[in-house]
């Protein structure tokens, strides 16, 4: 009997203990968060997925430990839904007590239950009937939503700001953040905050457009404030006493061509010190020799700017790139964390722009602390550390003609969100290793000017496609120590254009790369742990959530933003033709169960053969033109598709004229995402079609 009873009582207590866990973890999974600044700056709740980098310090970094490196090779899919006649999907999910919401093509918002995928609303903005002509500029993609309280937010492609009840999907409010009749667009997920939702927008390229960030009422979609990045003709007065400031670094008649800034993404709120970090864009145009033919640091272009939340008032600045001319933008990540530097406690902020160095700067005061190279540079040898800015290599503004610069307008990391996992000190940086040559000559500076609607650099640039490194390497994972300033480990991945990045407190490191495989890695080492093949390019991070105990990885797999669009042939080799992969959501557990689903293979549209069109080849120079100012952005240049749009040289649309005007006059795939050019002429309208089918030609050439 003592035998017996000295064998159970621990067993019955075990049993007892776990019951007791396993109600209580129940219980607080069941008690509803209220999402808000105190939620968004906890840290220690893995449960929830409550903002694009998890929590306001934007590490992507989770808490949760389920999941681990003895076990993750046992993660299978738990479930997935398919998302048809979706395209573009980069965005990150978000989860709240056991919902999981997000964004898909033409802004569509979608809840599910976060165990099953079993949908509970969507919301449809109407993108295409709202606002078709205006899809034009930028692309059919969304990096996310926000949520504040019991409200989804989402911006559209067509620059409206919308408050969803996040109960029932219903649209509470919606707000019109740009001007219709400006060439501007959002891709960027709002950011909420002390119950206000700020958003930016782009357009750089697309017209004379001059960028601002708006934060607006979370209750009522009322403008709280706006604050503009760049100064405006001065003869119109400024806003405020940072744009007078701003002005001084200008030259020349800036205002005339907009001078760009735009900000579509890098917003980031620091609860602790109550101060919002803005990443803002680069000029427009590109070349800095038109948009400020005296010179001048041109702020606050390439820069991260603090402003106060309350009112959008300017606090303070870091420029990384004064005076840019490659496009080095620096709407990265903006990472916060404490950092322990020679001794010294920082409130640093970490951040790695396109223009390949990585920065720590001192988010009390703006004070840089250290910059170091992450990546190949050739436009500039160091930071000066007592000057705080670039020292600039001679020629790689091509002011003597052609020249190699690196990295690319792609940049040395993209916005492929890089994480930071506190525990082991390490950034995981998305990392690019390209070439471009740029070229100026022949621009008329003085004559120059940009219109609404159609693309214009300033300057002709191309990406060459090759690496920067003796090695070869084009793209890379990248573990960089920021207090040290150098990298820690380094995978050479598949190609450039490969996904953000995930960490969590198990020190495991995933991340889904353009070649379609999600792959997690030891965080301390980049050994590989984990695969699995998810048979479509991969643009979106992941993310991690637990409910009711079970910790799940999930991510959207939908190939997508601009190289999906403008990479040409480089990004066509890998198969992803417009139209073939079905998107989905793919979540995994290790208690999954479901089969994968079935992929279409890969495949790269061949241009497709006539005998019937003639090519005029004047025709098709003038349709070059045409083809360049309004239709690269998503049909590839030099009219080869990396996927994100049909490969016009194999439709056969381009062969009936009848069949091309109801589609490029006519709106007749508006809703695909397709927009009407009603005021193309005839003679543009021919063209374009003489220069597709004469790219064909050229593409069946080289394929002999």
């Amino acid at each position: 009997m003592k035998k017996t009873v000295s064998f159970r009582l621990p067993y019955l207590l075990e049993t007892l203990l776990v019951s007791l866990l396993c109600s209580f973890a129940s219980a607080q999974q069941a008690s509803p968060i209220l999402v808000n600044d105190a939620a968004m700056s906890n840290e220690s709740n893995g449960e929830n997925w409550l903002a694009f980098g998890r929590t306001y310090s934007e590490q992507r970094f989770s808490p949760l430990t389920q999941i681990n490196q003895s076990n993750v090779s046992a993660l299978r899919l738990d479930w997935y839904i398919d998302l048809p006649n979706n395209r573009s999907l980069v965005s990150t999910p978000l989860v709240v007590d056991g919902v999981m919401y997000f964004v898909s093509s033409m802004n569509i918002v979608r809840a599910v239950d976060a165990t099953s995928g079993e949908e509970k609303w969507n919301y449809d903005p109407q993108v295409a009937q709202h606002a078709a002509r205006r899809m034009r500029a930028g692309w059919d993609n969304s990096r996310g939503i926000g949520i504040w309280e019991d409200k989804v937010f989402v911006a559209t492609w067509d620059g409206r700001l919308i408050g969803i009840d996040r109960n029932d999907g219903s649209e509470l409010w919606s707000v019109q953040t740009i001007d219709p009749e400006l060439a501007m667009y959002i891709t960027g997920a709002p950011k909420v905050f002390k119950g206000k939702v700020l958003i930016g927008n782009g357009g750089t390229e697309n017209g004379p457009n001059r960028g601002y960030v708006t934060a607006y009422e979370a209750d009522t979609g009322e403008q709280a404030w706006r604050f503009y990045i760049v100064p405006g003709n001065p003869a119109d007065g400024f806003e405020d006493e940072a744009m007078e400031m701003a002005a001084e670094t200008w030259t020349g008649e800036w205002w005339r061509h907009g001078g760009g800034g735009n900000a579509w993404h890098g917003f980031t709120y620091d609860v602790e010190l109550d101060q919002l970090y803005i990443g803002t864009g680069n000029g427009s145009p590109w070349n800095h020799k038109i948009r400020s033919p005296g010179g001048g640091d041109n702020l606050f272009l390439c820069s991260v700017v603090a402003l106060d939340p309350d009112t959008g008032e300017y606090l303070w600045h870091y420029q990384t790139t004064p005076g840019e001319s490659w496009d080095y933008n620096s709407n990265m990540d903006i990472v916060l964390a404490d950092l322990n530097i020679e001794g010294r406690q920082v409130k640093a902020l970490m951040h790695a722009p396109k223009n390949g160095f990585f920065y720590i700067i001192d988010r009390e005061n703006g004070e840089l602390i250290s910059a170091e190279k992450y990546t190949e540079v050739s436009w500039a040898s160091h930071i000066d550390m007592t000057t705080s800015k670039p020292v600039e290599i001679a020629g790689q503004r091509y002011e003597n003609g052609t020249a190699i610069v690196y990295p690319t307008p792609v940049g040395g990391h993209s916005w492929h969100a890089m994480s930071y996992n506190p525990n082991n000190g390490l950034v995981y940086i998305p990392t690019i290793h390209w070439a471009a040559t740029w070229n100026d000559e022949g621009y008329d500076f003085s004559g120059f000017q940009a219109e609404q609607w159609k693309i214009h650099f300033g300057v002709d640039f191309a990406l060459t496609g090759n690496s920067t490194r003796p090695d070869g390497v084009e793209g890379s994972l990248q573990a960089w120590d920021p207090i040290r300033q150098q990298q820690v480990w380094e995978v050479p991945a598949d190609g450039v254009w490969n996904a953000g990045t995930l960490a969590t407190a198990s020190n495991l490191l995933f991340q889904g790369r353009a070649d379609g495989h999600l792959i997690a890695y030891n965080g301390d080492s980049g050994e590989q742990l984990w695969d699995e093949n998810l048979g479509l390019g991969i643009s979106a991070p992941p993310i991690t959530y637990s409910v009711n105990g079970r910790q799940y990885i999930a991510i959207l797999v939908g190939w997508g933003g601009s190289l999906a669009a403008l990479g040409g042939q480089v990004m066509a080799d890998y198969g992803w033709a417009y139209g073939d992969h079905t998107r989905r959501l793919y979540t995994f557990s290790l208690d999954g169960a479901a089969s994968m689903p079935a992929s279409a293979p890969q495949r790269i549209p061949t241009p497709l053969a006539s005998s019937d069109f003639i090519v005029n080849t004047d025709l098709a120079t003038q349709g070059a033109t045409v083809f360049a100012e309004s239709c690269v952005f998503c049909h590839g240049f030099e009219a080869v598709s990396s996927g994100m749009a049909p490969d016009l040289r194999a439709s056969s649309v381009i062969l009936s004229a009848t069949a091309f005007e109801q589609v490029v006059r006519g709106g007749a795939l508006a809703p695909n995402g397709m927009p009407p050019f009603t005021d193309f002429s005839d003679a543009q309208f021919d063209s374009i079609r003489h220069y597709i089918r004469q790219q064909a030609e050229a593409g069946l050439a080289a394929a002999r």
